[in-house]
């Protein structure tokens, strides 16, 4: 009905004037198990429709949504968003897109059976680590997204989207204190994930680093020599330093990179993409969530700030072109300038050599999460997995660790990078809104960082 019926909606919504309108149609499929105490706990399942709309008019955004997409509904949902004088232009069906996920093992296709089994080899794998294994819980999650974007400029996009996202979390105790471990793995993709990435090593690497973190000693607290294993994820690459690269905050003056762009704002060892191109990442799609293809931007390249990510309002606004960074959580949000697969790009070091080369230091091998001040790039990281670097080698393991650093002081600290590559999905939170990304570096080593610790 929507495609049909957009030209007459889109009429009524610019009828009143506006530079862009546009509808988005949304239909979710969930699943979601949950595993703890040895026992399958929890299951969600349902499907979510809904349509959203929203008029861009004099730079302000008018949004609504209802979850009964009738014509009815919409017609007057549509005008109900449509004010002021003049009038707007409307193109209907000037260009199509369509992408969709290339799923081997099709979650839809699989019974609750098939995903609890999943959840047990996990559960039975970490348990196998003995007494001090205290509590394992294990989730399983698979989505399905459709959606559809007609928009007044001409455009009618489709995609359709299959997640999967599957983590383990273990507590270990040694009767005096109490650790965490977690993994996950997950992706733009179906249950095939689990023949390249095993339920039980995602298990055994939560379990393991929970149980090491129990010999652990409390870690010194001041300025060390940093290596950041690729293992580790691209958390301080997506938090310290990726939000402040979103036009959004730029605009706004809350980004400590805004009026930055040609100057050198990192080593010329750093370059830093976002590329929602990507095959099977978390946060790749054929389109984004406002129709426009799926691009592959730089945002620093050789140490300079070569340009920041849109979305069409904030292009709109500035005369560009939206590089593909319009993201929302469901039809019931308003798209923002979101991340998809970010990460610092390979360099040429060996990542032994770049801890042979470290005399008195320390490798993180696992962030947990933290706080970012995007206008001033100050930050504060938990460690989950570290060890101290003596004389080239890697020691003891520490806890009770943070990183405290700022991330533009970070990227013009780093000395080393390796030819090394490690990701890590996730959930990026903005302004209430949770999106699917995917964040990766390889080894780097920061000349110096403030490391808090609980030593006496």
């Amino acid at each position: 009905m929507l495609k049909e019926k957009a030209g007459t909606l889109l009429s009524n919504l610019l009828s009143q004037g506006g530079e862009y309108g546009e509808i988005f149609y949304e239909r979710t499929r969930l699943c979601r198990m949950h595993l703890e105490d040895n026992k399958i706990d929890k299951v969600q399942w349902g499907i979510d429709e809904g349509v959203g709309v929203r008029l861009i008019k004099e730079s302000k955004t008018y949004y609504g949504y209802t979850t009964e997409p009738s014509f009815e509904n919409l017609m007057q949902l549509v005008k109900t968003l449509a004010r002021g004088v003049g009038h707007g232009h409307v193109c209907i069906g000037l260009r199509h897109l369509r992408g969709w996920t290339r799923a081997i093992i099709d979650p839809e296709e699989k019974d609750l059976s098939y995903r609890a089994q999943i959840l047990h080899r996990a559960n039975d794998k970490a348990r196998s680590y003995g007494d001090k294994v205290k509590q394992v819980m294990a989730v399983l999650m698979d989505r399905t997204r459709d959606i559809l974007v007609i928009n007044s400029l001409g455009d009618v996009a489709e995609d359709e989207q299959k997640r999967v996202v599957f983590f383990t979390e273990v507590v270990a105790s040694d009767g005096h204190t109490l650790q965490r471990g977690y993994e996950s793995a997950g992706g733009r993709e179906g249950f095939e994930i689990f023949e390249r990435v095993m339920p039980e090593e995602v298990a055994r690497k939560a379990a393991e680093r929970a149980l090491l973190m129990l010999s652990a000693k409390p870690a010194p607290a001041g300025a060390f020599t940093v290596v950041l294993a690729s293992e580790a994820g691209g958390t301080m690459i997506h938090e310290a330093v990726g939000h402040g690269f979103e036009a959004d905050l730029v605009q706004k003056g809350l980004s400590v990179y805004r009026g930055k762009l040609g100057q050198k704002v990192a080593s010329e060892l750093i370059t830093v993409i976002d590329d929602a191109t990507l095959e099977g990442k978390n946060g790749s799609f054929a389109v984004d969530d406002e129709g426009v293809p799926a691009q592959r931007t730089v945002l620093i390249d050789k140490g300079y700030l070569m340009g920041y990510m849109y979305d069409r309002l904030t292009a709109m606004r500035e005369g560009r072109q939206s590089t593909g960074n319009g993201r929302r959580q469901s039809y019931a949000h308003v798209p923002m300038v979101r991340m998809t697969n970010t990460y610092i790009a390979p360099g040429r070091d060996n990542p032994e050599d770049i801890i042979g080369d470290t005399k008195r230091g320390v490798l993180v091998l696992k962030m947990g999460g933290g706080e970012v001040n995007t206008v001033t790039g100050d930050f504060v990281f938990e460690i989950m997995e570290g060890y101290m670097i003596e004389g080239g080698r890697v020691t003891h393991p520490i806890r009770s660790a943070t990183l405290i650093g700022n991330g533009p002081k970070a990227l013009q600290d780093v000395d080393a990078v390796g030819y090394d590559l490690g990701w890590s999905i996730g959930t990026c939170g903005k302004d209430g809104q949770g999106v699917p990304v995917t964040d990766a570096q390889p080894t780097l080593r920061i000349r110096s960082m403030v490391l808090g610790g609980t030593e006496v």
